[in-house]
């Protein structure tokens, strides 16, 4: 007897992603996977990000997106990352057994803290990995106040 690990949010979601699928129009999830995060289309792509002395990392999986589909914004401390991958699928399905790479658009937003510098932004793409760099600016140090007595 094999024993089987009972993930009841593992099947809401499927069950979600079905009735979607019938419906022939993505409705949106059910259980939202953050509350930063929101989705246009089919997919969101996987993202690291990271904390250094002098900078924040960012680092998000876009295979087979290409840079100029790509759109990063930041304002008001919200980081942006938004763009589309196109479907290699051709007219003819009959030569495919499983299709599960996901096309279409990507929405994802993240809160930055305000020691990330908005003008101190660089971005890069290689090999399927869309790197992007914030600076920190100075940090906002408390300022003492004397108090004089009157």
């Amino acid at each position: 007897m094999n024993i089987t690990r009972y993930e009841p949010r593992k099947y809401i979601r499927e069950l979600s992603d079905d009735f979607n699928r019938l419906l022939g129009a993505r409705m949106g999830t059910w259980l939202p996977v953050d509350e930063n995060d929101l989705s246009l289309g089919g997919w969101l792509p996987a993202v690291d990000i990271k904390e250094e002395d002098n900078r924040f990392l960012v680092k998000a999986d876009i295979p087979g997106v290409e840079p100029k589909d790509v759109e990063v914004t930041m304002e008001d401390g919200m980081l942006t990352i938004k763009g589309t991958r196109e479907s290699e699928i051709k007219e003819d399905r009959d030569d495919y057994y499983r299709v599960e790479r996901v096309a279409g658009e990507f929405y994802r937003r993240f809160t930055l803290p305000d020691s990330a510098d908005p003008e101190k932004i660089n971005a890069h793409y290689d090999k399927g990995v869309l790197e992007i760099e914030i600076g920190k600016g100075e940090t906002h140090k408390p300022k003492r106040i004397p108090v004089k007595a009157s």
